[in-house]
């Protein structure tokens, strides 16, 4: 099941858009991108991820919501007359569609990197004794800082 503009219409408890309209052309134009967002995504982690597909028509749906009720980035708007003014604020959107993390999360398709991804623990027990860097140089000569196992100085593999 793919999302259309009548559920985006119902997810928002107003009337369908007249088919063909303007605004029927925009919510599916945004129910594409991120339809778009997702498979490129999915392309980039794993082309061989599947996406459940309740899943997937959840967080295009709650995308392209979230996108009809905050479409631009205007966060404050000000209308002079005269000495008089008025002014009003605004929640703002991204002004596109957008695929909030947690979504991601649910679909599967988080990053495997990041700031935890990072080895702490380092190579510091797979150097050679008589490497560079147990003698306390910022260097690696032996190799493990490129290979992750001793290639240079007799570091070959038995």
């Amino acid at each position: 099941m793919s999302v259309t503009p009548n559920m985006i219409a119902v997810a928002l408890g107003q009337a369908a858009p007249e088919p063909d309209s303007i605004q029927d052309q925009q919510w599916s134009l945004w129910i594409d991108d991120a339809y778009m967002l997702i498979d490129t995504r999915r392309y980039g982690l794993d082309p061989a991820i599947e996406i459940d597909q309740a899943k997937l028509d959840y967080v295009v749906r709650e995308a392209v919501v979230a996108h009809v009720k905050k479409p631009d980035d205007a966060t404050q708007v000000t209308v002079s007359v005269d000495d008089a003014s008025t002014s009003r604020s605004y929640r703002s959107g991204k002004g596109r569609v957008t695929i909030l993390d947690e979504w991601w999360t649910l679909l599967g398709l988080t990053d495997p990197g990041g700031a935890f991804a990072l080895d702490m623990v380092g190579f510091a027990n797979l150097h050679l004794p008589w490497c560079s860097s147990m003698f306390g140089a910022l260097y690696c000569s032996c190799g493990v800082d490129i290979a992750g196992r001793p290639i240079f100085e007799g570091g070959q593999e038995w």
